[in-house]
């Protein structure tokens, strides 16, 4: 029997689905909404100017002022948004508010997103812990909790200390280096995996991999930037789905290990769970780790009396890290769609709304923080910060982040105490993600 050739034109049409699906994605999720951010910052509306000014990676703490003017919420064409402490807690710890996800109304434009589904994990999609809603997040947190404990993490300090000195020892004082690709990126790549059992030699493939996730927690994508982040997802699933395989036959005293054994009434996660879990621990822990550090290192070089006061007393350095979050965050915004009528301040919010917390805004709320737009490392509320949001979706590497920011800071600085930046730094062009792209320096 001679095997049949796919007819000319079901090749032709599978062809032409395989580069339109990709395009269609893209332009739902990214081309469009950045061009309508655009054109309302053109307008001078207040969300849209937060989004363009965002990307530019400007101070935006006078916009911060402005939204926050306009009372508990801000009504603007393109939806709500809020820079005041108590309405963003209110909001992210509100059952009447849910994770966004992008469902129009327009019953073509749905059969385009549910048509163009790529499939593929992605941290800001269901079942990742940053988009499911109760009753799945219920089960589903609470198996991740039970592994992802203050004890655990505490445990992971003396190593992650250990891979601060492995990478200080690495660095030639002699010689310039880029911090953020020498130090910022590669201390989170590697406490990640160890979380997640990464062999040795699979961790240069770890750190590449969550070097081109990280932007998935984006929004307004540029197309190639979009390009590498699916391919980089689909070989993430790829390689998980080996490395899930071995941990089942040969489990380690890691957490990933700990979460496949994981059982709620003789139940655990699924395949599907556990890569979102893994995928989410990559993107999130990796960027926003990056981030933290990048910018704690900028703040504390532009301050060198509030650098005086650590090396002074040490003790700050747990402090001088939640000051570092609530200062300059490594997330500038979250959002939440209203699922009824309601109201916040005093300010009606229509069932179906979109809702922007600006966690970096409400950080700088002279109602909770006195004279917030100050850098202080011994401030005694510093905590009192967003950054991490609130709510059944607080971060759950809060405690984790908090020790790697504070454990890379205070040994990058003790151990090259005449660290001084050097022309060039340079802030990463996002939206959402606050940090570094460069940050050049001197280390002696």
């Amino acid at each position: 029997m001679f095997a049949l050739k796919p007819a000319p034109a079901r090749t032709f049409l599978r062809r032409a689905e395989e580069i339109a699906k990709p395009v269609t994605r893209w332009s739902l999720g990214h081309a469009i909404p950045r061009v309508a951010l655009r054109a309302a910052a053109r307008r001078g509306d207040l969300q849209g100017r937060l989004s363009v000014e965002a990307s530019g990676g400007a101070d935006l703490t006078g916009l911060f002022d402005e939204i926050r003017a306009h009372g508990a919420v801000a009504t603007t064409r393109v939806g709500h948004v809020t820079t005041r402490h108590s309405a963003c807690k209110d909001i992210l710890t509100s059952d009447t508010f849910k994770t966004v996800r992008f469902v129009p109304e327009n019953a073509v434009l749905n059969r385009l997103v549910a048509w163009s589904e790529s499939g593929l994990i992605h941290p800001i999609q269901p079942p990742s812990l940053l988009a499911s809603e109760p009753p799945d997040h219920t089960r589903y947190r609470k198996l991740v909790t039970r592994v992802f404990t203050a004890r655990a993490v505490e445990q992971l300090r003396q190593r992650t200390q250990a891979i601060a000195d492995e990478l200080l020892d690495g660095l030639d004082p002699a010689n310039p280096v880029d911090l953020i690709e020498q130090y910022c990126g590669l201390l989170p790549v590697t406490v990640i995996s160890q979380i997640l059992g990464v062999p040795p030699e699979e961790r240069d493939k770890v750190l590449a991999l969550g070097g081109a996730a990280a932007p998935s927690l984006d929004l307004g994508l540029p197309w190639r930037t979009f390009r590498t982040v699916e391919a980089t997802l689909a070989e993430f699933d790829d390689w998980l789905t080996l490395h899930l395989e071995k941990l089942r036959a040969n489990p380690g005293d890691n957490l990933l290990s700990k979460l496949i054994a994981a059982r709620e009434d003789g139940v655990g996660l699924t395949e599907r769970e556990l890569k979102a879990t893994a995928g989410l621990v990559l993107a999130a822990g990796f960027e926003t780790t990056v981030n933290l550090l990048g910018n704690g290192i900028a703040l504390l070089t532009r301050h060198p009396g509030q650098l005086a006061k650590l090396r002074g007393n040490p003790e700050l350095w747990s402090n001088a890290t939640d000051e570092i979050l609530r200062y300059d965050p490594p997330v500038l915004l979250t959002g939440r769609l209203c699922a009824r009528d309601t109201e916040i301040g005093g300010v009606p919010i229509q069932r179906g709304s979109i809702v922007s917390t600006v966690l970096a805004g409400a950080n700088r709320d002279p109602e909770i923080f006195d004279a917030p737009s100050a850098f202080d490392v011994e401030r005694a509320n510093a905590r009192d910060h967003v950054s991490f949001g609130a709510g059944r979706h607080y971060c759950l590497g809060a405690s984790l982040a908090r020790m790697e920011g504070e454990i890379g800071l205070r040994s990058i600085f003790e151990r090259f105490p005449g660290l001084r930046p050097l022309d060039g730094a340079r802030r990463r062009q996002t939206r959402i993600l606050r940090g570094f792209e460069t940050l050049p320096a001197a280390l002696a």
